[in-house]
């Protein structure tokens, strides 16, 4: 069953919350969390997204604790993802799916075969010449693969521009990873999910538990790899069909619901060392 909330009224988020506080007493904590919709609102320009400042506040009581851990992942590249969070150099960022990976200054090399090159090249030439043939649509370029945007398209004309999309896609190649999002859909020349990148982070952390939250279809990925049973929660913001325990209306809500996290780890940290 997936609980609701909405800024947290006190009659629906009774089961969130008390998850929250459970969370909050975790050996090793995990932070797993998109970005846009999610900590950001959308915005029109990608660049220009920033986390509402009482997500950034909180997650950075979070992240300055001991044995907890602040993570971004993200079907944006890794570059994008950097710039938008305003990451440190400690970081650990989940760029372009799970395809990217920085843990903190290691990165992760792609290292593209001559044929995943040649396929990008391709794949690029096709792509660039439907979004030139669509007004108001946008290519972005991504480390293995290209997203088109269709987020000003008129009425029901996205249905049209995926459909174009997927076949000038599939004429350059019909092994390639396809993912559709909130008014894009990706193409990629390598295949990896969110999933893959939650449970880097976890075994790179050795969390004991882990919150992942999350928007979009991409995130459906990561929430199918948490572990309820041993304490992991997973929250779904928006609507949608999702494998998430919980629901929350909007960013702003999880801006709450991180800072209440916050207060209670604190509140934690502080008892088991008194």
């Amino acid at each position: 069953m997936t609980h609701t909330a909405s800024h947290l009224p006190p009659a629906s988020a009774v089961a969130l919350a008390s998850a929250l506080q459970k969370l909050a007493t975790a050996d090793r904590l995990l932070l797993a969390l998109d970005f846009d919709g999610t900590l950001a609102p959308f915005v029109d320009v990608p660049r220009g997204a920033r986390a509402l400042p009482e997500s950034k506040a909180a997650l950075d009581r979070l992240e300055h604790l001991a044995n907890t851990w602040v993570a971004y992942v993200s079907g944006r590249p890794l570059s994008s993802l950097e710039l938008v969070t305003e990451a440190d150099e400690d970081a650990l960022l989940i760029g372009s799916h799970g395809v990217e990976i920085r843990f903190g200054r290691d990165g992760v090399s792609l290292d593209l075969t001559d044929d995943e090159q040649d396929t990008l090249r391709r794949l690029g030439e096709a792509l660039q010449a439907l979004v030139d043939s669509i007004p108001e649509t946008k290519l972005e370029t991504k480390p293995v693969g290209f997203g088109v945007h269709y987020r000003r398209v008129a009425g029901e004309r996205g249905a049209e521009v995926v459909a174009r999309a997927r076949e000038a896609a599939a004429a350059v190649s019909p092994e390639l990873t396809i993912r559709d999002g909130k008014d894009i859909i990706e193409f990629s020349v390598r295949g990896a999910n969110k999933g893959d990148g939650v449970e880097r982070l976890r075994e790179y952390t050795k969390a004991t538990a882990v919150l992942f939250a999350g928007d979009d279809v991409t995130d459906e990925d990561g929430f199918t790899v948490l572990r309820p049973a041993q304490g992991d929660v997973g929250i779904k913001v928006g609507a949608g069909e999702t494998a998430a325990q919980y629901r929350v209306a909007d960013e702003r809500a999880i801006a709450t619901l991180l800072g209440l996290l916050a207060q209670a780890r604190e509140a934690h940290l502080k008892s088991s060392t008194a």
